[in-house]
């Protein structure tokens, strides 16, 4: 029964990383260690990682639609919506199932993050949707 129960555990963990088995494109800047962090987080969640040094973050948000509100120190590219900063990878996979929405967003660094984690310290954060109406609307509470 136990040795079932381990392989159905298996096989169910196994699908939820194919279903994640996406490709993101996240521009960073050569200088940021939380970047290279947050990219670990992704990869250990199933998504594939296309990782582009940029010299210039603020023209790839200004290109991307990142409203100034909303940014982080690195932005990520899925399926044409954009996701600014620390982002958990549930919270990613989620964002096919939300055409409303034109990206997520963590602004700014907040501590416990994917990508912050620093220790036990952690600070409550919001993942914040741009609708296509240009509004904002918290997707998810971290305590």
């Amino acid at each position: 029964m136990l040795k079932k129960n381990f392989v159905a555990f298996g096989l169910l963990a196994m699908s939820a990383l194919a279903q994640a088995g996406q490709t993101i494109d996240v521009y960073r800047d050569p200088n940021c260690g939380c970047c290279k962090e947050w990219i670990s987080h992704l990869r250990d969640n199933g998504f594939s990682v296309n990782d582009h040094v940029e010299p210039n973050m603020s023209a790839v948000k200004q290109r991307l639609g990142v409203a100034p509100r909303l940014a982080s120190c690195h932005t990520g590219v899925i399926d044409g919506k954009f996701v600014e900063g620390h982002v958990p990878a549930e919270q990613i996979q989620l964002l096919a199932k939300r055409p409303d929405l034109r990206g997520l967003a963590v602004p700014g660094m907040p501590m416990g993050s994917p990508g912050m984690e620093m220790g036990d310290h952690k600070d409550a954060y919001q993942v914040i949707g741009l609708t296509r109406d240009g509004t904002d609307e918290v997707v998810a509470n971290y305590p």
